[in-house]
């Protein structure tokens, strides 16, 4: 059975939007309930993924290896290790949340609507777990299509289309680059297999060039500044089940990339720019810091704030220590579930108000209480206070590099001081203060359906501060043996 469980993860998206297709588009329940199911069993199949995952060994398990385009040598290879199995974790718990997002938001090509999510998920996984260099780039790439189309269709702006060409180009743009790198990569060593490719040992010159080319899509990805533009456009105008995958699993391509590929296959190209990396996080971690404290718009200061905390994932990852990397994990792991229940926060009034300006804004502690509770919950876990998921990610880095460069860890320390300052004006303007009935009428409370959707990701903020061993865990053999690959 255990040879069945990847191939089972990709498949059952993408049955589930088969079914999709053979049912009338006036059936909306059915519709909405077969996109569900779905997105649930695919959950429940990557729990008994991590449940039969054995710690112990930093090798690939659950590896399957069919013929895809044998006359090049291109084989259809998946695995997974300590690393990326989190990464499909959180990938399958938030396509469940996505989904349930859109019952009461989407009331338009509904059934296209779950077809392209169920697709994008499966693609996700897709990515997570291939173990052959070219066909991470198709499904790297294929992600952007259904993207494309969410944002595209179901964005709530007139510049919806706009933002979803510039989500694409800059994306597309960037990958062009890994395309050529891959194919260099395809005559020197003969194949695209990545468990070959590890043990074959490029020119230094050539590690150079190659990191850069894999570099330029990843780091737009994340994103890093000056490559982050894209972003805040998107989420603006991307739904918001959109956005909340956007921030909770699409964001988090470029640092796996970065483990998977840039760091381990050219380790003499990641220790030369190292300074680099350091020098645009750090610019990235206070600019868009600062741009987070002068927006006006309640999504772009959330995606700002993200281009922030992604950047203290690319200090971890290129700290080139266990403690850095696996801070760094844990830091996109946390990032994908409290910035998931920001944007989700922020659909719940929208949808009430159909406005994001904060001015339009204030005192819905008295007509919210239950929402403002959880609204402050997440904001104080994006500051990182002690006892919530960021607060051990961020200060695994901040350790890391202090040992590394004290004058990058003291700078990039700045950021979390910054992000107190915007993360609690924020809230502060939403949620006290006097009631603006000019604008807002009196509205009811957070629903049921609402409370069930945020309450998962509660806990396991909460889980991942408390004790984040479980996590850890299962990372530490892979990231060992990646560091150790590097120091080789």
């Amino acid at each position: 059975m255990q040879h069945y469980l990847l191939p089972l993860l990709i498949i059952l998206p993408i049955m589930g939007s088969i079914f999709l297709l053979a049912v009338p588009t006036d059936q909306k329940d059915t519709i909405r309930n077969i996109g569900l199911y779905s997105s649930i069993l695919t959950f429940i199949s990557s729990i008994f993924l991590w449940i039969g995952f054995d710690n112990s060994t930093s090798g690939f398990q659950y590896v399957v290896k069919l013929g895809w385009i044998s006359s090049f040598n291109i084989n259809f290879i998946l695995g997974v290790d300590g690393i990326s199995i989190l990464f499909i974790l959180l990938t399958t718990l938030l396509a469940p949340i996505c989904i349930m997002i859109g019952y009461q938001s989407i009331k338009s090509y509904i059934k296209e609507y779950l077809i392209s999510f169920l697709v994008m998920e499966s693609m996700m996984i897709l990515v997570f777990s291939v173990l052959d260099i070219i066909l991470f780039y198709v499904s790297f790439e294929s992600i952007l299509i259904p993207m494309f189309i969410i944002i595209g269709v179901w964005g709530s702006r007139e510049r919806k289309i706009h933002a979803a060409f510039q989500f694409f180009l800059y994306t597309l743009l960037g990958s062009l680059f890994m395309l050529l790198a891959i194919l260099i990569i395809y005559y020197s060593v003969g194949t695209t297999d990545l468990l070959t490719v590890l043990n074959y040992e490029f020119s230094y010159e050539r590690q150079l060039l190659l990191w850069l080319a894999f570099f330029a899509s990843f780091a737009i990805k994340i994103p890093m500044v000056p490559f982050h533009i894209w972003l805040p456009e998107a989420h603006v105008e991307a739904p918001t089940a959109g956005s909340v995958i956007l921030a909770g699993v699409l964001l988090k391509l470029g640092g796996y990339g970065f483990l998977r590929f840039s760091i381990p296959l050219f380790p003499d190209a990641t220790i030369y720019f190292i300074p680099l990396v350091y020098t645009m996080s750090v610019i990235a971690i206070v600019y868009t810091s600062l741009t987070t404290i002068r927006q006006i718009d309640l999504k772009k200061i959330i995606a700002y704030s993200s281009v922030a905390h992604m950047n203290y994932v690319t200090l971890g990852l290129f700290s080139l220590n266990v403690e850095g990397i696996e801070g760094a994990i844990l830091l996109m792991l946390s990032h994908g579930l409290i910035s998931s229940a920001l944007f989700l926060c922020i659909g719940i009034i929208y949808d009430r108000h159909h406005t994001r300006i904060i001015k339009y804004y204030s005192g819905i502690t008295q007509t919210m209480p239950v929402y403002s509770v959880l609204f402050l919950f997440f904001t104080l876990a994006n500051i990182s206070l002690p006892g919530t998921s960021s607060f051990v990610g961020e200060f695994l880095v901040l350790v890391s590099i202090f040992n590394n460069n004290t004058i990058i860890s003291v700078l990039a320390a700045l950021g979390i001081i910054l992000g107190a300052a915007y993360a609690m004006w924020l809230y502060n303007r939403v949620a006290f203060g006097t009631t603006n009935v000019k604008y807002i009428n009196p509205f009811k409370d957070i629903s049921l359906i609402e409370i069930s959707m945020l309450m998962p990701l509660v806990v396991l903020v909460l889980i991942m501060g408390i004790y984040p061993t479980v996590f850890l865990d299962t990372m530490h053999s892979s990231v060992y043996n990646l560091v150790e690959l590097v120091s080789y």
